[in-house]
Protein backbone atom coordinates (compact mmCIF):
# COMPACT_ATOMS: atom_id res chain seq x y z
CA UNK A 1 0.00 0.00 0.00
CA UNK A 2 1.44 3.29 -0.81
CA UNK A 3 0.32 6.69 -0.36
CA UNK A 4 1.74 10.42 -0.18
CA UNK A 5 4.21 9.59 2.53
CA UNK A 6 5.03 6.08 1.90
CA UNK A 7 5.84 5.76 -1.97
CA UNK A 8 7.83 3.29 -3.72
CA UNK A 9 11.18 4.65 -5.60
CA UNK A 10 13.39 4.06 -8.59
CA UNK A 11 16.11 4.97 -10.29
CA UNK A 12 14.50 7.58 -12.14
CA UNK A 13 12.14 9.24 -9.79
CA UNK A 14 14.60 8.93 -6.59
CA UNK A 15 16.20 12.19 -7.05
CA UNK A 16 12.71 13.87 -7.32
CA UNK A 17 10.93 12.14 -4.80
CA UNK A 18 14.02 11.29 -2.58
CA UNK A 19 16.68 14.27 -2.61
CA UNK A 20 14.90 16.91 -3.74
CA UNK A 21 11.67 16.12 -0.93
CA UNK A 22 13.95 15.68 1.71
CA UNK A 23 14.94 19.73 1.66
CA UNK A 24 11.64 20.21 3.31
CA UNK A 25 10.88 17.46 4.99
CA UNK A 26 12.91 14.00 6.01
CA UNK A 27 12.66 11.05 3.92
CA UNK A 28 13.58 7.69 5.04
CA UNK A 29 14.77 5.29 2.49
CA UNK A 30 14.22 1.51 2.79
CA UNK A 31 16.57 -0.54 0.47
CA UNK A 32 14.72 -4.53 0.19
CA UNK A 33 14.20 -7.42 -1.67
CA UNK A 34 11.23 -10.03 -1.97
CA UNK A 35 13.74 -12.53 -0.61
CA UNK A 36 14.97 -10.99 2.36
CA UNK A 37 13.23 -11.80 5.55
CA UNK A 38 13.94 -9.56 7.92
CA UNK A 39 12.61 -7.19 5.53
CA UNK A 40 8.66 -8.43 6.26
CA UNK A 41 9.06 -7.47 9.52
CA UNK A 42 11.49 -4.01 9.66
CA UNK A 43 8.65 -2.34 6.62
CA UNK A 44 5.99 -2.59 8.63
CA UNK A 45 7.44 -0.88 11.24
CA UNK A 46 8.63 1.54 9.57
CA UNK A 47 4.93 2.09 7.67
CA UNK A 48 3.82 2.26 11.06
CA UNK A 49 5.83 4.92 12.48
CA UNK A 50 5.89 7.05 9.26
CA UNK A 51 1.76 6.83 9.91
CA UNK A 52 2.16 7.97 13.15
CA UNK A 53 4.28 10.99 12.05
CA UNK A 54 0.87 12.52 10.78
CA UNK A 55 2.97 14.39 7.72
CA UNK A 56 6.09 15.02 9.33
CA UNK A 57 7.94 12.17 7.53
CA UNK A 58 8.44 10.51 4.42
CA UNK A 59 9.07 6.63 3.30
CA UNK A 60 10.46 5.54 0.28
CA UNK A 61 11.13 2.16 -0.46
CA UNK A 62 13.55 0.83 -2.79
CA UNK A 63 13.85 -2.73 -4.35
CA UNK A 64 17.54 -3.24 -5.01
CA UNK A 65 16.84 -6.25 -7.36
CA UNK A 66 14.92 -4.20 -9.86
CA UNK A 67 17.15 -0.47 -9.05
CA UNK A 68 20.61 -1.86 -8.24
CA UNK A 69 22.07 1.67 -8.95
CA UNK A 70 21.00 3.29 -6.68
CA UNK A 71 22.13 0.49 -3.95
CA UNK A 72 25.28 1.04 -5.56
CA UNK A 73 25.39 4.29 -5.29
CA UNK A 74 24.58 4.57 -2.19
CA UNK A 75 27.08 1.81 -0.86
CA UNK A 76 23.90 -0.86 0.21
CA UNK A 77 25.86 -4.39 1.36
CA UNK A 78 23.07 -5.74 3.55
CA UNK A 79 19.76 -5.57 3.61
CA UNK A 80 17.48 -4.33 5.30
CA UNK A 81 19.78 -0.97 4.92
CA UNK A 82 17.41 2.18 6.03
CA UNK A 83 19.57 5.85 5.02
CA UNK A 84 17.59 8.87 6.33
CA UNK A 85 17.95 12.29 4.10
CA UNK A 86 17.45 15.74 5.16
CA UNK A 87 18.79 18.76 2.81
CA UNK A 88 19.25 16.18 -0.34
CA UNK A 89 22.02 14.32 2.06
CA UNK A 90 22.12 10.88 4.03
CA UNK A 91 22.54 12.06 7.34
CA UNK A 92 21.94 8.52 9.49
CA UNK A 93 21.65 4.99 8.62
CA UNK A 94 20.56 1.72 10.22
CA UNK A 95 21.51 -1.67 8.77
CA UNK A 96 19.85 -4.78 9.40
CA UNK A 97 16.14 -5.67 11.58
CA UNK A 98 16.09 -2.75 14.43
CA UNK A 99 13.63 -3.36 17.39
CA UNK A 100 10.60 -0.45 17.63
CA UNK A 101 12.13 1.33 20.21
CA UNK A 102 15.33 1.49 18.10
CA UNK A 103 13.52 2.58 15.09
CA UNK A 104 11.42 5.45 17.45
CA UNK A 105 15.19 6.63 18.46
CA UNK A 106 16.30 6.99 15.14
CA UNK A 107 13.06 8.50 13.51
CA UNK A 108 13.42 11.24 16.87
CA UNK A 109 17.23 11.79 15.87
CA UNK A 110 15.93 12.95 12.28
CA UNK A 111 12.51 14.71 12.83
CA UNK A 112 11.91 18.01 14.12
CA UNK A 113 9.39 18.52 17.26
CA UNK A 114 5.66 19.19 16.03
CA UNK A 115 3.39 21.45 17.83
CA UNK A 116 1.73 18.45 19.94
CA UNK A 117 5.74 17.44 21.02
CA UNK A 118 6.57 20.93 22.45
CA UNK A 119 3.20 21.23 24.23
CA UNK A 120 3.38 17.94 25.97
CA UNK A 121 7.54 18.70 26.58
CA UNK A 122 5.98 22.11 28.45
CA UNK A 123 3.91 19.97 30.20
CA UNK A 124 6.41 17.35 31.36
CA UNK A 125 8.48 20.60 31.97
CA UNK A 126 5.65 22.62 34.23
CA UNK A 127 5.33 18.90 36.26
CA UNK A 128 8.99 18.96 37.52
CA UNK A 129 8.38 22.91 38.56
CA UNK A 130 5.50 21.42 40.61
CA UNK A 131 3.38 23.80 38.32
CA UNK A 132 0.49 21.51 38.04
CA UNK A 133 -2.54 23.57 36.67
CA UNK A 134 -0.07 24.98 34.36
CA UNK A 135 0.71 21.63 33.56
CA UNK A 136 -2.98 20.45 32.92
CA UNK A 137 -4.01 23.01 30.17
CA UNK A 138 -0.53 22.19 28.49
CA UNK A 139 -1.55 18.80 28.50
CA UNK A 140 -5.04 19.46 27.31
CA UNK A 141 -4.02 21.45 24.59
CA UNK A 142 -1.32 18.76 23.42
CA UNK A 143 -4.57 16.79 23.60
CA UNK A 144 -6.90 19.03 21.53
CA UNK A 145 -4.55 18.68 18.62
CA UNK A 146 -3.94 15.28 19.10
CA UNK A 147 -6.85 13.31 20.78
CA UNK A 148 -4.77 9.74 20.39
CA UNK A 149 -1.84 11.16 22.35
CA UNK A 150 -1.42 8.67 25.30
CA UNK A 151 1.41 10.77 26.56
CA UNK A 152 -0.49 13.65 26.92
CA UNK A 153 -3.33 11.75 28.33
CA UNK A 154 -0.39 10.37 31.19
CA UNK A 155 0.57 13.93 31.71
CA UNK A 156 -3.05 15.25 32.39
CA UNK A 157 -3.24 11.73 34.64
CA UNK A 158 -0.33 13.07 37.10
CA UNK A 159 -1.07 16.75 37.11
CA UNK A 160 -4.60 15.85 37.83
CA UNK A 161 -3.39 13.48 41.15
CA UNK A 162 -1.07 16.21 42.04
CA UNK A 163 -3.84 18.31 42.45
CA UNK A 164 -6.24 16.03 44.49
CA UNK A 165 -8.27 15.36 41.02
CA UNK A 166 -8.78 11.67 41.78
CA UNK A 167 -12.17 10.87 40.43
CA UNK A 168 -11.10 12.48 37.34
CA UNK A 169 -7.85 10.56 37.12
CA UNK A 170 -9.42 7.56 37.55
CA UNK A 171 -12.18 8.09 34.88
CA UNK A 172 -9.19 8.55 32.65
CA UNK A 173 -6.82 5.53 34.52
CA UNK A 174 -9.78 2.82 33.94
CA UNK A 175 -9.69 3.19 30.19
CA UNK A 176 -6.35 3.84 29.68
CA UNK A 177 -5.63 3.47 26.55
CA UNK A 178 -2.94 0.34 25.24
CA UNK A 179 0.56 2.23 24.48
CA UNK A 180 4.34 3.05 25.61
CA UNK A 181 2.08 4.64 28.17
CA UNK A 182 0.11 2.12 29.52
CA UNK A 183 2.75 0.25 32.27
CA UNK A 184 3.59 3.93 33.60
CA UNK A 185 -0.18 4.29 34.02
CA UNK A 186 -0.19 1.26 35.95
CA UNK A 187 2.22 2.18 38.32
CA UNK A 188 -0.35 5.59 39.47
CA UNK A 189 -3.42 3.21 39.75
CA UNK A 190 -2.24 1.99 43.58
CA UNK A 191 -1.69 5.96 44.48
CA UNK A 192 -5.06 6.80 42.14
CA UNK A 193 -6.91 4.26 44.44
CA UNK A 194 -5.15 5.44 47.63
CA UNK A 195 -5.82 9.01 47.25
CA UNK A 196 -9.80 7.86 46.21
CA UNK A 197 -9.82 6.46 49.77
CA UNK A 198 -8.37 9.86 51.65
CA UNK A 199 -11.33 11.61 49.91
CA UNK A 200 -13.64 8.83 50.50
CA UNK A 201 -12.54 9.06 54.68
CA UNK A 202 -12.39 5.13 54.00
CA UNK A 203 -8.54 4.30 54.64
CA UNK A 204 -7.79 2.61 57.45
CA UNK A 205 -7.24 3.89 60.85
CA UNK A 206 -6.20 1.74 63.32
CA UNK A 207 -2.25 2.61 64.07
CA UNK A 208 0.03 5.23 64.07
CA UNK A 209 1.16 4.35 60.68
CA UNK A 210 -2.17 4.19 59.06
CA UNK A 211 -1.95 8.08 60.76
CA UNK A 212 1.31 8.64 58.89
CA UNK A 213 0.19 6.93 55.05
CA UNK A 214 -2.99 9.54 55.28
CA UNK A 215 -1.21 12.41 56.10
CA UNK A 216 1.38 11.75 53.48
CA UNK A 217 -1.95 11.30 50.96
CA UNK A 218 -3.32 14.78 52.34
CA UNK A 219 0.23 15.85 51.15
CA UNK A 220 0.29 14.57 47.53
CA UNK A 221 -3.97 15.70 47.43
CA UNK A 222 -2.13 19.66 47.97
CA UNK A 223 0.98 19.11 45.77
CA UNK A 224 3.58 18.38 48.11
CA UNK A 225 5.05 15.66 47.02
CA UNK A 226 8.37 15.52 48.74
CA UNK A 227 7.13 15.73 52.51
CA UNK A 228 4.60 13.10 51.49
CA UNK A 229 7.59 11.16 50.41
CA UNK A 230 9.53 11.93 53.25
CA UNK A 231 6.54 10.92 55.66
CA UNK A 232 6.31 7.76 53.45
CA UNK A 233 9.81 6.72 53.73
CA UNK A 234 9.77 7.05 57.54
CA UNK A 235 6.84 4.84 57.60
CA UNK A 236 8.42 2.30 55.35
CA UNK A 237 11.58 2.51 57.40
CA UNK A 238 9.36 1.70 60.72
CA UNK A 239 7.10 -1.25 58.51
CA UNK A 240 8.73 -1.80 55.30
CA UNK A 241 5.48 -4.22 54.79
CA UNK A 242 3.20 -1.82 55.59
CA UNK A 243 -0.02 -3.35 54.32
CA UNK A 244 1.50 -5.16 51.66
CA UNK A 245 3.30 -3.04 49.33
CA UNK A 246 1.15 -0.39 49.49
CA UNK A 247 3.37 2.57 50.47
CA UNK A 248 5.78 0.97 48.09
CA UNK A 249 3.38 0.98 45.45
CA UNK A 250 2.70 4.23 46.51
CA UNK A 251 5.60 6.15 46.42
CA UNK A 252 6.34 4.68 43.42
CA UNK A 253 3.60 6.68 41.77
CA UNK A 254 4.58 9.91 43.36
CA UNK A 255 7.95 9.65 42.10
CA UNK A 256 6.34 9.41 38.50
CA UNK A 257 4.52 12.22 38.82
CA UNK A 258 7.78 13.54 39.95
CA UNK A 259 9.53 12.86 36.56
CA UNK A 260 12.67 11.75 36.02
CA UNK A 261 13.98 14.88 35.51
CA UNK A 262 13.31 16.00 38.71
CA UNK A 263 16.52 16.59 40.61
CA UNK A 264 15.44 14.38 43.86
CA UNK A 265 14.22 11.54 41.93
CA UNK A 266 16.84 9.43 41.76
CA UNK A 267 17.26 10.35 45.49
CA UNK A 268 14.24 9.32 46.36
CA UNK A 269 14.26 6.01 44.19
CA UNK A 270 17.62 5.38 45.97
CA UNK A 271 16.53 5.66 49.31
CA UNK A 272 13.41 3.48 48.97
CA UNK A 273 15.57 0.69 47.09
CA UNK A 274 18.05 1.27 50.91
CA UNK A 275 15.03 0.66 53.09
CA UNK A 276 13.31 -2.24 50.94
CA UNK A 277 16.71 -3.94 50.68
CA UNK A 278 18.58 -3.61 53.75
CA UNK A 279 18.77 -6.36 56.57
CA UNK A 280 18.43 -5.22 60.20
CA UNK A 281 21.18 -6.70 62.28
CA UNK A 282 20.67 -9.92 64.05
CA UNK A 283 22.88 -7.81 66.84
CA UNK A 284 21.66 -4.92 67.20
CA UNK A 285 23.99 -2.70 70.14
Amino acid sequence: MTSGNIIDVNEIDFEYEVIAYSKNSPVLVDFWAEWCQPCKTLTPLLEKLVHESEGNLRLARVNVDQNPNLAMMFSVRTIPTVKAFTQGHVVAELVGNQPEVRLREFIQQITPPSAVDLEIEKGENLLTLEKWQEAETAFNLAMESKPESASALLGIVKALLAQGKAHKANSILSDFPASREYATAEILMPLMKSLLQFQENTLMQESDLDAAFTNSLRLVSTGKLQPALDGLLDLLRQDKHYRGRLAQETILGIVEIMGNNHPLTRQYRTELSSILFSKRSLFPI
